[in-house]
């Protein structure tokens, strides 16, 4: 369904021979361009309309579709596999997705990566971090309580008492 808004009036018969719905000659009116709306609405009777935001909304919150996870950098885009994901850490409104390549940040919260993550592959060991485990070399005791997860990278998780024990579970200890 197209709606055409030019100046020219000369390209109107090709318009309508291409199925416009309607053809606005600048400058129209708003009447006029409410009139091509009630038009097309009206050549739209049995189509229903998804509310946009709300499915928008919904995909925002949805678990990750796929093996990947998808970043802004800069003016590139840059699709992580989740199998190159090191760790997870969290950084105010964003959570800086660690690989071999550096880190990179998405305006996600950890909440989110821990529902959307395979489970067997990633564990929360932290408020502030969430591991893949099939990158942990070995775990260790670190001051009062705690402990610290040496990635193959070299690179040191900080893992709670709590996230201890969960890192257990899914290593299988």
């Amino acid at each position: 369904a197209i709606i055409f808004t030019t100046a020219f009036d000369e390209y109107a018969i090709k318009a309508f021979e291409a199925h416009a719905i309607d053809y606005l000659l600048k400058p129209f009116s708003q009447e006029r361009f409410d009139k091509a709306i009630e038009k097309w609405k009206d050549q739209q009777p049995n189509i229903t309309r998804p509310n946009t935001e709300a499915l928008l909304e919904t995909a925002a919150q949805s678990p990750l579709q796929s093996d990947r996870v998808v970043v802004k950098n800069g003016s590139k885009i840059k699709i992580i596999p989740v199998a190159d994901i090191f760790y997870l850490e969290a950084a105010d409104e964003y959570v800086k997705i660690h690989t071999a390549e550096g880190y990179f940040l998405k305006k996600k919260t950890m909440n989110f990566f821990e529902r959307s993550l395979p489970a067997k592959q990633f564990a929360r060991g932290h408020r502030s971090y969430i591991v893949n485990v099939q990158e942990i070399t070995r775990i260790e005791p670190y001051e009062k309580d705690n402990y610290v997860a040496i990635i193959k990278s070299g690179a040191q998780v900080p893992v709670s008492r709590a996230g201890y024990i969960k890192l257990r579970e899914v290593l299988g200890l």
